[in-house]
């Protein structure tokens, strides 16, 4: 009887771990292809974007006349993130509009 109820408990330990491993699986492949269609519709304000990086390179001047290095360098830092979000995104677009990309 013990024989039984443990055969039992490890075939269906099996089954459940197989059933768990797979739906995360299906449920990823819906979710990939969910994911493209938001990510295409994503648009850049191209000139808000480069408003904020003169914004932030004229403080990181400012803040390195007045000797505070510290913050005029993560001004620096944080324009330099901004200016590569906006290279991304003119390449995203350069590269949507070429029916070929390559």
């Amino acid at each position: 009887m013990t024989k039984r109820f443990s055969a039992l408990a490890v075939s269906a330990a099996i089954v459940g771990g197989f059933f768990i491993t797979s739906a995360p699986a299906q449920a990823a492949t819906s979710a990939d292809r969910g994911q493209v269609s938001v990510k295409a519709a994503i648009t850049c304000d191209k000139g808000q974007m480069r408003q904020q990086i003169a914004n932030l390179k004229a403080k990181a001047a400012k803040l390195k006349q007045l000797g505070e290095t510290a913050a005029a360098r993560k001004a620096l830092s944080d324009a330099a993130a901004i200016q590569k979000k906006l290279d991304a995104c003119i390449k995203a677009e350069d590269e949507a509009s070429k029916p070929f990309p390559g």
